[in-house]
């Protein structure tokens, strides 16, 4: 301060005086308004109401800087609802994303770079079918929900067949399909062991020939370092065949009548609606929808179990849909909606969408901890164990599944040309 001016001196008080009352303004600027900086609106397909109900149970109902505003969308038409929106400059700052729709939005998704949410804690946080999201410059959505594949059984139908343990292993399917399937004279399936063989009228048919080829040893489709997609449904890798084909060739044999397993065709109801009605003994749902059937059915003796596995392989695995919330690249709230984003992936939260959801954590330090009620231990199981691939979304990929199944079915192909042709399809629809 030496040599200044006594108003050089007046001066720069005044100044730093102006300087603090700026700060303090804006500090507390909006305290009329409950200090809201910004408005995060995110879009999903569960219900407000329970939204509503996993907000309480986060830190931002309690976060005066930021608010929320929830959009419920129908899930049939999210896809073009949001590729509207975004065409117009509208949209949501986050968004429902399942790891089918991946593919489909990558390239309006703002990635989250790895600075701001090291792989690391990415996979020590989140279970291991999360990885998805991940791409080689950072991560495309944070996990929020898992559902994985379980198997539902008729506890009557094994009791009345005097047996007292469901399978452990695929193969065992064979023995009980002849103890389980009643067939009436003119050889018509009245009650069945399991659905499998056709695909029009096998719930979740999509998942379950998923399943079986990547428990097979192929995980269908997978990135290079580069972050670009390969398609390995007619890769040999390593085996004899292709895994898919083998695959294919176990799924489709419960639908041959000249087969001594013979269980399923396709004049049979779904395989959901053969099982509520209490003449299907194996049914391959999701643990979403453990509720629906207690509703549909009450009187129904059923139980839930592990997805059976391969003899083949050392690694327990299952299916598993995943939904992740992804930030749009126009969002004007990118940061907001970060905080947001973590804050619903935060154990808290997560805790409370388990008890509204009745479904398993996505959270490794949560499925840590097992809960009392035996379906949910076991549901705990299975989302540790929950795998998935960068698949096309449905509307896509079921023509391609439906025409490899039907093609050998039919006798139009057999399982190795139906499988190049569903190769093919798959690889114009990645490209």
């Amino acid at each position: 301060m030496k040599g200044m001016s006594k108003f050089q001196l007046v001066l720069t008080g005044v100044f730093g005086a102006l300087i603090l009352i700026g700060v303090l303004v804006f500090a507390f600027a909006g305290r009329g308004s409950n200090n809201v900086v910004s408005n995060a609106v995110v879009w999903g397909t569960m219900s407000s109401s329970l939204f509503d109900n996993v907000m309480k149970g986060s830190g931002l109902s309690q976060d005066k800087t930021i608010s929320v505003t929830y959009v419920e969308k129908n899930k049939e038409t999210f896809d073009q609802d949001f590729i509207e929106a975004l065409a117009v400059g509208r949209g949501p700052d986050l968004f429902f994303l399942p790891q089918d729709s991946i593919l489909k939005h990558q390239d309006k998704i703002f990635t989250i770079p790895f600075e701001s949410y090291p792989e690391r804690t990415f996979k020590d946080t989140f279970v291991q079918e999360g990885e998805l999201y991940l791409s080689s410059d950072g991560i495309l959505a944070l996990p929020f929900i898992i559902d994985p594949l379980v198997m539902y059984w008729n506890r009557d139908m094994f009791s009345n067949a005097g047996l007292s343990l469901t399978p452990r292993y695929w193969s065992e399917l064979y023995d009980l399909t002849t103890r389980l399937t009643v067939k009436d004279t003119n050889f018509n399936i009245t009650k069945s062991a399991v659905a499998l063989g056709e695909h029009a009228n096998i719930s979740n048919a999509n998942e379950i020939l998923s399943l079986l080829i990547m428990q097979a040893g192929s995980r269908i489709t997978e990135r290079d370092a580069n972050g670009a997609l390969s398609n390995l449904l007619n890769q040999r890798l390593n085996y004899p065949i292709p895994p898919a084909q083998t695959a294919l060739n176990f799924f489709i044999e419960f639908s041959n009548p000249l087969k001594p397993f013979y269980s399923w065709n396709r004049s049979i109801p779904t395989s959901k609606s053969f099982f509520l009605s209490g003449d299907l003994a194996l049914y391959f749902g999701f643990a979403s929808e453990l509720a629906d059937i207690r509703l549909k059915n009450p009187n129904l003796n059923f139980d839930v179990t592990s997805i059976p596995q391969s003899k083949s392989s050392n690694l327990n695995m299952t299916y598993g849909r995943m939904i992740g919330l992804a930030i749009p690249k126009n969002s004007k709230n990118i940061a907001s909606a970060f905080k947001v984003a973590n804050s619903l992936t935060s154990a808290t939260t997560i805790s409370t969408l388990v008890n509204v959801l009745h479904l398993p954590p996505v959270r490794r330090d949560l499925l840590a901890t097992r809960p009392a009620q035996t379906h949910m231990s076991l549901f705990y199981d299975a989302a540790i164990q929950a795998r998935g691939w960068l698949s096309p979304e449905p509307a896509n990929l079921n023509p391609i599944f439906k025409e490899m199944v039907e093609s050998v079915t039919a006798g139009r192909s057999n399982s190795s040309e139906a499988l190049v042709r569903a190769s093919q399809q798959l690889d114009s629809i990645l490209k």
